[in-house]
């Protein structure tokens, strides 16, 4: 039998500034430890609501330099920065991506750094529950910043907007064009594009490409208007432009409202989507409901019925009501 987990001493080491307690805590709440949420719900008052700042894009657009060399600059200003890598092979860690090593900076022995790479365990974004959890747990131990850098692939880039302040999307010249990114809905989330790897041949383009872009897009007074940057990560050139954009578009959050509104929504889809799970847990552990799928799913694939007729039939023998 399990050992029962001590949660209030975890918790009286996590107030008193224990990294090794964040840490322990981070993997209760990952692993769904049984109490969790009961933890999750004692912390949640003591979070400040810190920035977060999510960084996204496809894989090979050097997110990791860019988070390890902004990170940097961070604690040179004396900022604590929690880091959260959601990518089970994380370069934070020296994880393989497709069998490559990656390296980065070390930014993990910096004092007031703390870095957790996470798998999205699934997560039909890639952003998972956990990652959110982890994001407030790091906001009430006292970090000053929260950066999340997600896997960058498939609906991950959309969802960052759901769990991050400001998002910045990191492009590189091979990315393709602006019209692309456009299509790719990127347009949408952005509060600040990168365009990294600014050495490469068609740098320029892109950059002139997206900011033609943006250009075209209608803009109400006083709304924020998406800077476009070059860095070179590496080289450590440009970051201090993004940290600046960062700042100043966390200052237009505060002052313009828009802040407010945003968190708002996140709490909004949070909310939801644990309702969602809490829901169909309820409605997969009823009794009788395997054989009451496994009868629809013969009905559909003998095109007696539809997947639209069988789910309201099962909701109606549920006892549901829309």
């Amino acid at each position: 039998m399990p050992r029962a987990v001590d949660y209030e001493e975890i918790y009286r080491r996590f107030r008193s500034g224990a990294e090794f307690a964040l840490a322990r805590s981070i993997s209760l709440i990952e692993n769904h430890t049984a109490g969790y949420e009961d933890y999750l719900h004692r912390l949640y008052p003591t979070a400040r609501g810190v920035p977060r700042v999510g960084i996204t894009g496809p894989p090979g657009a050097g997110k990791s330099t860019l988070v390890g060399r902004l990170t940097k600059l961070l604690v040179e200003q004396n900022e604590t920065i929690g880091v959260i890598a959601v990518d089970p092979t994380s370069p934070f860690t020296g994880g393989a991506l497709l069998g490559d090593r990656i390296r980065m900076d070390d930014v993990g022995g910096l004092p007031g750094v703390f870095i957790r790479s996470m798998g999205t365990r699934g997560s039909l974004g890639g952003l998972s529950q956990a990652t959110r959890d982890t994001a407030l747990a790091m906001d009430a131990f006292g970090k000053d910043r929260v950066i999340i850098e997600t896997v960058g692939v498939g609906q991950s880039e959309l969802d960052i907007v759901g769990a991050a302040d400001t998002t910045v999307v990191v492009l590189v010249p091979e990315s393709g064009d602006g019209v692309q990114a456009m299509k790719a809905g990127l347009m949408e989330i952005a509060d600040i594009f990168v365009v990294n790897k600014a050495d490469r041949d068609g740098a320029e383009r892109i950059l002139r490409e997206i900011r033609a872009i943006l250009d075209l897009k209608p803009m109400a007074e006083g709304e924020w208007r998406i800077p476009v940057i070059s860095t070179e990560a590496r080289a450590n050139k440009g970051v201090d432009k993004l940290l600046t954009a960062i700042e100043e578009h966390e200052s237009y959050l505060k002052d313009s409202g828009v802040g407010k509104h945003r968190r708002r929504e996140r709490a909004h889809g949070e909310l939801k989507n644990l309702l969602e799970r809490d829901i169909m847990e309820l409605i997969l552990s009823t009794a009788g409901i395997e054989e009451s799928l496994e009868t629809a799913v013969k009905s559909i694939l003998s095109r007696n019925s539809t997947p639209y007729r069988e789910a309201e039939k099962i909701i109606q023998h549920l006892n549901l009501h829309r």
